[in-house]
């Protein structure tokens, strides 16, 4: 099969997203649980108001990744993001691994994301409109402490999580250009009151809070200092996996070749800056050691009487943001899911497409069944920083993988190319090595854990019921 766009697209998905939608996607994605709670988590236990140079290197990372991801996109212009081009070049048992990092990726951030909501959700509830949601549903009934001690909360399960989970499962089946319009009006709210806080809040920065801008080393690797600056990059890369998101909705996409780069890149550059500022303001506003709570933007504005109006906006804007960050969240699951499928490596009802609504809605209805189970019984940081290293190892292989693909088919068309390879692809490479490199063991652990799982799979089932690859990659231009 050659690598032309018509031989990769097999019909099934409804082709609506422009390049617009895909931005929209990307930032979606992107603008959320890193500007309403990352942020002063970081601040508060590693970088100080060096956080924002932590944005500008996770930033970076992702900037020489998506130029990667963008050449792959272009040339194979179909649904499953770095499982597909890692499939199209280092072959099946290798994008079997990258595959099953992302559905790991995809559902645990989906869960996690929805657990941060349900905690804003709550709170806009209680100071607003007086509203308290049971305790027995308001949280999960466990809590983890270190990578052993499990502990029980006493409640049942998080209902608001499983609540929102639920709506947008039911949204993503509806079809891609509803779910990419639903989208939208969810970002234009969060850009404006991101925006609003940015400026409303920039003449109250207090410059003395930003002395010193990147705190003293308290004598252990990642507290504080250049340590804490490089560890805080590796924990808000969490923030950063919406723009790959953009790449699993390529076989969604009218123009592939030209709008998921557009997607990609445009959402990127877009979101680092807002992170930076972001961060600048709030470290600016309020002294970073105070940013360690559920709710850092609002609890910042809260702490100033010339800010305080912008509070209950704040809440506003994270619960619309983390709520659409859920939505292209799912979205990804399901299409990686879907491309899996089509290979015969998971079972074909994750491929199955509704005949009205033309989306797998199968495979969107177990994807929300799994993330609904996950985010109504697990705490928050149960699989955080582990959805950051399966990140950073499917980014580190695609950069790897658009090496391997220019010596082995140099003369493959390529709409996209990424400039410089030969040193924006080992860039990429090394960026995301060294975010891992920076990650507690703990996360090293589970991830070594689910990879044997995912390997378990492989070999008792996958490998039996794999089908020919469908990516094949001619060495010769387009006619």
């Amino acid at each position: 099969m050659a690598g032309t766009p018509e031989s990769f697209d097999d019909g099934d998905l409804k082709r609506a997203l422009g390049p617009w939608h895909l931005i929209s996607l990307g930032i979606g994605c992107i603008i959320g649980a890193g500007i309403f709670v990352l942020t002063g988590h970081a601040a508060a236990g590693y970088a100080g108001p060096g956080v924002v140079i932590s944005f500008a290197i996770a930033g970076l990372g992702c900037l020489f990744a998506g130029l990667c991801y963008s050449e792959y996109a272009s040339m194979i212009p179909v649904a499953g993001s770095a499982y597909t081009y890692t499939y199209a070049t280092m072959g099946r048992l290798l994008a079997w691994i990258i595959g099953w990092n992302l559905v790991l990726e995809y559902l645990a951030a989906a869960s996690t994301v929805a657990v941060g909501w349900s905690g804003y959700f709550n709170n806009f509830l209680a100071n607003s409109l007086g509203i308290s949601v049971p305790q027995a549903f308001a949280s999960a009934p466990i809590a983890l402490t270190g990578f052993h001690a499990i502990t029980a909360t006493g409640a049942w399960f998080n209902l608001p999580a499983v609540a929102l989970i639920g709506l947008i499962t039911y949204v993503l089946i509806v079809g891609v250009k509803t779910s990419a319009n639903f989208n939208n009006a969810m970002v234009i709210v969060k850009l404006t009151i991101v925006l609003v806080v940015i400026f409303g809040c920039f003449s109250y920065i207090v410059p003395a809070n930003h002395i010193p801008f990147i705190p003293p080393n308290q004598g252990e690797v990642g507290q504080f200092g250049w340590t804490g600056v490089f560890r805080a990059t590796g924990v808000i890369f969490f923030a950063y996996i919406g723009f790959d998101a953009v790449s699993v909705a390529a076989q969604e996409a009218k123009n592939p070749q030209r709008d998921i780069p557009l997607g990609m890149l445009g959402s990127l550059i877009i979101c680092t800056i807002l992170y930076m500022l972001m961060s600048y303001v709030l470290t600016g506003i309020a002294h970073y050691s105070t940013l360690n709570v559920a709710h850092p933007v609002s609890a910042a504005v809260e702490a100033l009487p010339g800010t305080r109006w912008l509070a209950p906006f704040v809440n506003v804007g994270a619960i619309v943001g983390l709520a659409s960050v859920v939505l292209v969240l799912l979205l990804a699951q399901s299409r990686v899911f879907y491309a899996m499928s089509k290979d015969g490596l998971i079972p074909h009802v994750f491929s199955t497409i509704h005949a009205k609504f033309r989306t797998p809605y199968k495979g969107n209805v177990v994807t929300g069944l799994f993330a609904a189970l996950l985010a109504g019984l697990l705490p928050l940081d149960i699989l955080g920083e582990l959805v950051s290293i399966g990140t950073l190892a499917a980014f580190t292989i695609v950069c790897v993988g658009v090496m391997v693909l220019r010596v082995r088919a140099p003369l493959a068309h390529r709409p996209f190319r990424t400039p410089f390879v030969w040193f924006t692809a080992p860039a990429g490479v090394f960026m995301c090595v060294f975010m891992m490199v920076f990650l507690p063991m703990d996360t090293w652990l589970r991830l070594a854990a689910w990879t044997v799982i995912g390997l378990a799979i492989y070999f008792f089932y996958s490998v039996h019921h794999a089908r020919p690859s469908r990516y094949t990659i001619a060495n010769q231009p387009a006619e």
